[in-house]
């Protein structure tokens, strides 16, 4: 019996979806099996959670109520996070805009761009934390390792966006205002940043906000601010101050997020 050719094959993404579905499954099932693995070498049981929610209890219990008696100490460490920050941010992004253009690889050749690529890989590959602690060995124990290492993890950041962001400007603009002669600075300046500039305040804004939180965790480690003395006050079980430093971290960090919130809407 001759095979009906006039019946139309069914569509191609039918015919797959059965062995796309059997694939997402066993996926779904690995991914379990592995958590499940993966919690058991980590020894993560129930009864280790349920005590760690007594003792969480008992802390906390401790931290109240706050001990604001040092407002001296807490205003002025505060201010040491809030200058590490700043700092930091404006040499870092200072630093990051030549290293942004430099690896956008449609106004550099490879040549050019690799290298830039690569230090802004370097600066992301570590945390800030471990940043700190190789520049508190380097420079000593204050707000200097503090500033450095948040300059590193500013450049890993706001170069590697600032450069994509160039990656996606129309190229056109660029083009005329070549055509025009200009040399390469009025070329990145009137054909590049007024594509880009709303997208570099919202990066920069956002590492402001990002190295004001990480201010607070530097000196942990020895980089300055006031998670040397948060650290201290654990170590002394001081826990009501404890309260006092964290109620204070978020109290700055809400500040800074407003105002980082108004700047961005003030460029956009």
């Amino acid at each position: 019996m001759a095979r009906d050719v006039s019946a139309p094959a069914p569509p191609a993404d039918e015919r797959r979806l059965p062995r796309a579905s059997w694939l997402a499954r066993l996926g779904w099932l690995a991914l379990a099996v592995y958590v499940a693995y993966a919690a058991s070498l980590l020894e993560i049981t129930w009864e280790r959670f349920y005590a760690g929610l007594g003792h969480g209890a008992v802390f906390v219990a401790r931290m109240v109520p706050p001990d604001f008696s040092r407002w001296d100490l807490l205003v002025h460490d505060l201010t040491e996070s809030v200058e590490i920050a700043v700092l930091a941010s404006f040499f870092g992004i200072v630093i990051a805009l030549p290293i942004g253009l430099l690896a956008a690889r449609n106004m550099m050749p490879l040549w050019v761009t690799w290298p830039a690529r690569a230090l802004i890989a370097v600066c992301r590959s570590f945390h800030p934390i471990i940043v700190a602690i190789v520049f508190v060995k380097a420079v000593g124990f204050g707000a200097l390792a503090g500033i450095l290492a948040l300059i590193v993890a500013s450049v890993g950041f706001i170069a590697k966006l600032f450069a994509e962001a160039i990656e996606e400007i129309s190229m056109k603009q660029v083009e005329a205002v070549r055509a025009a002669g200009a040399p390469f600075f009025n070329v990145v300046t009137f054909g590049v940043l007024p594509q880009v500039l709303a997208r570099f305040i919202g990066f920069s804004s956002y590492q402001l906000d990002s190295n004001f939180r990480v201010s607070t965790v530097v000196g942990i480690v020895g980089g300055g601010g006031i998670g040397g003395t948060l650290f201290a006050a654990f170590q002394r079980f001081d826990y009501d101050f404890v309260a006092a430093i964290l109620l204070s971290i978020i109290a700055l960090i809400m500040v800074v997020e407003v105002f980082s919130a108004r700047l961005r809407a003030t460029f956009q």
